[in-house]
């Protein structure tokens, strides 16, 4: 029995792996289309939509029969747990890409102007922030997760100075409200995707620590960080 458990929190990482995979390209496509003014990425982009919904209800339903297969404890529980808040993070970042790609399509059938936000440079951060927060989970190492907490704050200044720039703009010059209007919803966007790749990695920390950091949460009597990492790699017997 501990055996198939095992095999099963390894087949779980590995759904939540190629899930990862695919939100994390659905943002890189969607970023892509807003820099080229791609209607073909953005097509991908909403075809991808629905792998990214199979696959969260398929890792809720492999969670859930993990929990019923037996009663995990400690860093186990914490794991299977975290999963399932990373899953939702995941599906939701898709949501998000998915919402830039349809504001791009509206901003290609209009004329292109110059914006004084550099969307792309917040599309990389927030490309980056996912990229580490799904790191940190692969590898199990809160230095990584921490790292992605950290960058939270330039998307949220980033996002702040997007704002300030193109409300401006549409003062200024009201023959490009819709394009910064656009680009306003994009950044909007761009930082909820950074929050929740910053859930991902709190939920790592969760996972490894057994600590809620959103809360300054330390819990006592669990494994050390390196005893967690350890016990919640499976191995196969």
């Amino acid at each position: 029995m501990r055996t198939r458990f095992q095999q099963g929190l390894d087949d779980l990482r590995q759904k939540l792996l190629r899930m990862g995979g695919l939100a994390e390209q659905a943002v890189d496509r969607a970023r892509q289309a807003y820099v080229e003014r791609d209607l073909t990425r953005c097509q991908m982009v909403l075809e991808g939509e629905s792998l990214i919904n199979t696959a969260e209800r398929e890792i809720d339903e492999a969670a859930f029969d993990l929990l019923a297969m037996q009663q995990p404890m400690a860093v186990d529980l914490r794991f299977i747990l975290a999963v399932t808040k990373i899953n939702s993070d995941l599906e939701r970042v898709g949501d998000q890409a998915v919402n830039i790609a349809e504001r791009v399509m509206d901003m290609v059938e209009l004329p292109a102007t110059d914006l004084p936000v550099d969307i792309a440079r917040m599309g990389a951060a927030v490309s980056a922030m996912v990229r580490r927060a799904l790191e940190s989970f692969i590898e199990g190492k809160v230095e990584l997760a921490q790292a992605v907490l950290e960058m939270d704050s330039v998307i949220d200044r980033m996002r702040d100075d997007a704002f300030i720039q193109l409300v401006k703009t549409m003062n200024a010059r009201p023959e490009a409200v819709r394009q910064a209007l656009d680009a306003l919803l994009v950044a909007r966007n761009l930082e909820r995707v950074a929050d929740h790749a910053t859930n991902i990695a709190e939920d790592v920390i969760f996972w490894v620590q057994g600590a809620d950091v959103r809360h300054n949460v330390q819990t006592e009597g669990h494994e050390t960080p390196e005893s967690s990492q350890a016990s919640s790699k499976p191995t196969h017997t």
